[in-house]
């Protein structure tokens, strides 16, 4: 086997011929090249990958040409290795001729390689940071004793961890910030799932916290920690709120690109702006609004929806976007009773777990900052119900 760079590659079965052009030669594929390293690496896992599948020389060639031409296209080494999801669009007729700019080829680049599997998600919500203040506020302790409050509260969240056999299938949302920070280094390197906030709490139109470039904020994340963007939305906002909102989700979608970090989008609508029973129609509605602009979380968080909602959001992801996690229940504060009763209408695959902040922590935090509750009895109330929702979700999607 010889390769021959742009033109391809030459394979010599028998005899050494005197001209190497006498010999069989496969044409290689015609891109601009941006960097050479790894193509020979990727070159031979595509011909030795397709021959011990059967292939023959034809075939095999073909696949170790696209596997090299796709990695010199790239700004990267072995971590430009196409998967098969890759090939199959390269040859698929419908491809980029400019390959850097093939947004198909690179979307599928970054979901459909190797990664952690979550089947499922039970996650202990505390990244709010504007309601913790007011809880501060309104009994009058030192704001000071918000970050200690928080690292109690992953505590509650590993307890139920190991009372419920959660390993692989538990998580946390914890902002990044002075109330958080050292909650959310305690958190990560765990196995958890993680995720972190970045929008300003309470913003419409959406604006990030702390940083005016949220792409070079991203490159200070471990690339375990899911962006996690909440967006007051509804498809129905005036057009000049609608588009800017748009246009910082846009914005964050092109950072979580570059950076690799996955993206959480969470949608709640705004009050009023939806007649009862219309909510599910107005969520899909603002769903299918972001695919059309190209936005493919891998994450959806949603207000719980009826059984019906909930198949045609799978159907929904099924023809934008297979590669999808899934979606996710938020709480919204909803009493536990109802946020468990909300899951019997979540049985379809698409819905992974939830992600419930205040119905756990609320009332425990408030006593706790009043000093009527101590850590221990922080701990375990918190604890107890978030096995409360957990026990629930099991009992629709039991193990």
């Amino acid at each position: 086997m010889v390769k021959r760079g742009a033109l391809g590659c030459t394979v010599i079965e028998g005899a050494i011929p005197a001209q190497i052009d006498d010999a069989p030669t496969f044409q290689g594929e015609r891109v601009e090249v941006l960097n050479v390293l790894g193509a020979g690496d990727a070159f031979l896992a595509g011909l030795l990958s397709s021959l011990l599948q059967g292939k023959g020389w034809a075939d095999a060639t073909r696949v170790a040409n696209a596997c090299g031409a796709i990695v010199v296209s790239r700004h990267a080494c072995s971590a430009a290795m196409p998967t098969p999801a890759e090939l199959e669009h390269w040859f698929g007729g419908s491809r980029n001729p400019q390959v850097d700019a093939d947004q198909a080829l690179a979307q599928l680049h970054r979901v459909s390689v190797a990664r952690p599997q979550w089947s499922d998600v039970c996650v202990m919500a505390f990244d709010h940071r504007s309601q913790f203040l007011d809880l501060a506020r309104a009994c009058g302790a030192a704001e000071s004793r918000i970050p200690a409050l928080k690292k109690l509260l992953v505590r509650a969240a590993e307890q139920v961890e190991h009372s419920h056999n959660l390993q692989g299938h538990t998580g946390v949302l914890i902002d990044g910030g002075d109330y958080g920070r050292d909650a959310l280094a305690s958190a990560t390197g765990r196995g958890w799932w993680v995720g972190r906030p970045v929008e300003l709490p309470g913003s419409r139109p959406l604006r990030f916290d702390g940083t005016r470039s949220i792409g070079t904020a991203l490159t200070h994340w471990p690339t375990e920690q899911v962006v996690k963007c909440l967006l007051h939305y509804h498809p129905d906002d005036a057009y000049s709120l609608r588009l800017e909102q748009e246009e910082k989700v846009l914005e964050l979608w092109q950072a979580v690109r570059a950076s690799g970090h996955e993206l959480l989008l969470e949608i709640i609508l705004p009050k009023g702006m939806s007649a009862a029973g219309e909510e599910d129609a107005a969520v899909l509605r603002a769903i299918k609004r972001f695919y059309n602009l190209g936005v493919k979380p891998h994450w959806w968080k949603l207000a719980p929806m009826q059984a019906a909602g909930w198949a045609e959001l799978a159907a929904l992801l099924a023809r934008r976007d297979p590669y999808c996690r899934g979606a996710v229940i938020l709480g919204l504060n909803q009493p536990l009773d109802y946020l468990c009763n909300s899951f019997a209408q979540a049985t379809n695959p698409v819905v992974k777990g939830f992600m419930v902040g205040r119905t756990l922590w609320a009332d425990a935090s408030l006593r706790w900052l009043r000093g009527e509750l101590p850590d221990a009895g922080l701990i375990a109330e918190v604890a107890d119900n978030f096995a409360t929702l957990v026990d629930a979700w099991r009992a629709r999607h039991p193990h």
